[in-house]
């Protein structure tokens, strides 16, 4: 059984801060990648960031410079911490884990950035 959860999200004004955060738990031998995807209303879901259990990230550009990616291994814990939030940046974010035993995703958490 595997678990995913999801933590941090919710309504920020331009220019704030947030912190989601992302356990995973459960019948894992390994984990390769976790990270964040996003979808915007009206919008494909995207790739935010990722991060391997080595510690290569990978952001997309709109994001680069303002958000960052980090990973305790240890506790199979995956953090995103947002800074300098857009009104574009709002979206539900979804949590993302590769593992041996397969791929998953969390249910996600709301991100509203507005004023």
């Amino acid at each position: 059984q595997v678990q995913i959860v999801e933590s941090g999200g919710g309504l920020v004004q331009p220019g704030g801060s947030l912190r989601l955060s992302c356990a995973a738990s459960g019948s894992f031998f390994s984990i390769y990648v976790m990270g964040w995807y996003r979808q915007a209303p009206g919008k494909q879901r995207e790739l935010v960031a990722t991060i391997t259990s080595g510690g290569t990230t990978n952001y997309a550009d709109s994001v680069k410079g303002r958000f960052t990616i980090s990973r305790d291994n240890a506790k199979n814990t995956v953090y995103l911490q947002m800074n300098s939030l857009k009104p574009e940046d709002t979206a539900v974010y979804y949590c993302y884990v590769r593992g041996d035993r397969g791929d998953y995703w969390g249910q996600g958490t709301q991100v509203t950035v507005s004023s």
